[in-house]
């Protein structure tokens, strides 16, 4: 499931690339206020229009972005469905817990006192 998930995750990225790529070398397709005015010479129903580099890049632009969202998509399912172990990841996090032992009691308790005698010293 891993090498599945490397895979697509692999392909998403060329494709994110490429889809980045067609975009950028594509011309502007709005030419401003002046070009409807005085006329566009590359209009909608121009001879040759669907022949040109521009409209080639503009179709490759909608399939490699479609291509982009279902790699996204699948990559997204595949990689919440792979549950990594929590000792890979993080270090264990369960809580501590305390063994508590008791002896009973078979004989009371004894306190031992010990004093010892006081010493004075003689001045002599």
């Amino acid at each position: 499931m891993n090498t599945l998930k490397n895979i697509v995750l692999v392909l998403d990225l060329i494709s994110a690339i490429l889809l980045t790529a067609t975009i950028l070398i594509q011309t502007g397709k709005s030419a401003g206020l002046s070009s409807a005015i005085a006329g566009a010479s590359d209009s909608f129903m121009a001879k040759g229009g669907s022949k040109t580099l521009d409209a080639k890049l503009a179709r490759a632009t909608k399939w490699i972005g479609l291509v982009f969202v279902v790699l996204t998509l699948l990559a997204v399912i595949l990689v919440s469905a792979v549950k990594t172990p929590a000792s890979a990841t993080t270090p264990e996090t369960t809580p501590a817990t305390t063994v508590v032992t008791t002896v009973p009691e078979t004989t009371p308790a004894t306190t031992v006192v010990t004093t010892a005698p006081a010493t004075t010293a003689a001045a002599g």
